[in-house]
C-alpha cells in the first residue's frame, strides 16, 4: 500500500464529523514533526487547527511562503445502511476508494502531507517556507473557530503567506481538468415578516403575512441584481426556507419566516445587496426584520498571478489537461486567507461524489496527487 493510500485510509477511519478531528491532526502533526516541520496547534473553542511550517522564519527577506490548506472534518454520513460499505471503513472497489471524506477532503490532505514530506526530504534547504494549515471546522454551519479565527491570528501576529493551494475537490471528470481561481461571496439573511393572527373567515380582522410577502418575494426573485463580469457570473438570489402557519387550516398566521441567500461576485457588494433588499421590502410596506450574515466576500486570483500560472502549468505537464479556470461552486476556506493579500488557487480530485452516500476518490488520481502538489512546491520554492 502506498504512503498516500495508507494515510488516506487512516484518516477515513477516524470519525471526524465536524467539528471533531478525532485524532487526525495529532496523527498528521506527528508525521510532519518527524519530517522537520515546526508544528503549532491552535485551538479555539471546541475546534482544533494547526499550522506546520518548514524553512526560513517569517522575516523580511526570508523568501516567499507557500501554504497548503485543508480540513479533516467531514459531513455526517447519513443512513449508514444506505452505503454499500461502512462509511468510516475505507473500502476499495473497481479502482475507487470509498469512505466519508475520501474526496472531501481527506484524500487531498493525505496527498499534501506526503508531498511535503517528499519535497523537504529532497530539498531540505529550499528557499522560503512551505506550510500546511489544517482545521476541523470547515463543514460546520458557522466556521467561527476554524480558518476564520486562524486568519485573524495571522493578521495580528504578522504571519505572512504569499501563495495558498486549497485541496478542495475541484475537478470535474479527471484530476486537474478544473481549478478554482476565486469564489463568489455568500450573503445570507433570516427574514421575519409580522402579521396579525386571526380566523380565516374574518380576514378583515387579521393581516396575513404570507399574502403580504408574496408580491415582495416575486419582485426579489425577478430582480436582476447585476450582470456579472468577466470573472464572475451574475448574482443569484435564492429562498432556501419558508415557514408560516399554525398547522390549522382555519387560522391566518401571525408571522412568516424565511431564509434567503445571495451568491455574488465583484459586480455587486454586500452592502448594495442588503440595501436593495431592504428597499424592496419597504416598498411593499412589510413589517419585517432582517438578520444578515456575511459568510465570505468574493475573492479572485487574477490572470498572470504567479500561483495561478504555476498551477495551470503543473496541470498541463503532469495531468495532461488544460484546466478550466473557474470561480464557480460554493465557498471554501480560501475566502478567509485571500483577504490577507494571498494568491489562492484550489486544486483537488473529482467532486462528483462529495457529501453523498458512497463518497469515493479514484485511486489513480489519489496516487497522482502528491506528485502534483510536490511539483507546485518545486516550481515555486525549489
Amino acid at each position: 500500500m502506498s504512503d498516500v493510500l495508507e494515510l488516506t485510509c487512516n484518516l477515513i477511519r477516524r470519525r471526524s464529523v465536524t467539528p471533531e478531528d478525532a485524532g487526525c491532526l495529532a496523527l498528521i502533526g506527528e508525521r510532519l514533526a518527524r519530517a522537520g516541520f515546526r508544528v503549532e496547534h491552535l485551538r479555539y473553542g471546541e475546534v482544533d487547527n494547526f499550522w506546520a511550517t518548514h524553512g526560513l522564519d517569517n522575516e523580511p527577506g526570508a523568501g516567499p511562503t507557500l501554504a497548503f490548506l485543508g480540513h479533516v472534518d467531514v459531513v455526517p454520513s447519513g443512513p449508514e445502511a444506505a452505503w454499500h460499505s461502512p462509511p468510516f471503513e475505507p473500502t476499495i472497489r473497481d479502482g475507487l476508494l470509498y469512505g466519508r471524506g475520501a474526496a472531501d477532503m481527506k484524500g487531498s490532505v493525505a496527498a499534501m502531507v506526503v508531498a511535503l514530506e517528499r519535497f523537504v526530504a529532497a530539498q531540505p534547504d529550499h528557499r522560503g517556507r512551505v506550510g500546511l494549515l489544517l482545521t476541523s471546522d470547515e463543514e460546520g454551519p458557522t466556521n467561527l473557530d476554524g480558518v476564520r479565527r486562524v486568519a485573524e491570528h495571522f493578521r495580528a501576529t504578522g504571519e505572512r503567506i504569499d501563495w495558498c493551494v486549497v485541496g478542495e475537490p475541484s475537478s470535474k471528470e479527471t484530476l486537474g481538468d478544473l481549478i478554482r481561481v476565486g469564489r463568489r461571496g455568500s450573503l445570507s439573511a433570516a427574514l421575519a415578516v409580522r402579521g396579525v393572527q386571526g380566523h380565516v373567515a374574518y380576514p378583515e380582522k387579521a393581516l396575513n403575512p404570507i399574502h403580504a410577502f408574496a408580491p415582495a418575494l416575486a419582485e426579489l426573485a425577478d430582480e436582476r441584481w447585476d450582470e456579472g463580469n468577466a470573472d464572475f457570473p451574475p448574482t443569484s438570489f435564492q429562498v432556501s426556507n419558508l415557514n408560516a402557519g399554525t398547522g390549522a387550516n382555519n387560522v391566518i398566521p401571525g408571522a412568516l419566516s424565511a431564509l434567503i441567500n445571495f451568491r455574488y461576485g465583484t459586480a455587486s457588494t454586500a452592502a448594495e445587496l442588503r440595501a436593495r433588499t431592504e428597499a424592496i421590502l419597504h416598498k411593499h410596506g412589510l413589517d419585517h426584520a432582517l438578520d444578515w450574515n456575511l459568510s465570505g466576500e468574493p475573492f479572485l486570483t487574477p490572470p498572470g498571478g504567479v500561483l495561478r500560472e504555476t498551477v495551470v502549468a503543473v496541470c498541463r505537464d503532469l495531468c495532461g489537461v488544460d484546466p478550466e479556470q473557474s470561480t464557480g461552486g460554493g465557498t471554501s476556506d480560501g475566502r478567509f486567507i485571500a483577504p490577507l493579500g494571498v494568491e489562492v488557487v484550489e486544486l483537488g480530485p473529482v467532486n462528483a461524489s462529495i457529501h453523498k452516500v458512497d463518497e469515493c476518490v479514484a485511486l489513480d488520481a489519489l496516487e497522482q496527487l502528491p506528485a502534483v502538489y510536490r511539483a507546485v512546491c518545486e516550481r515555486l520554492l525549489g
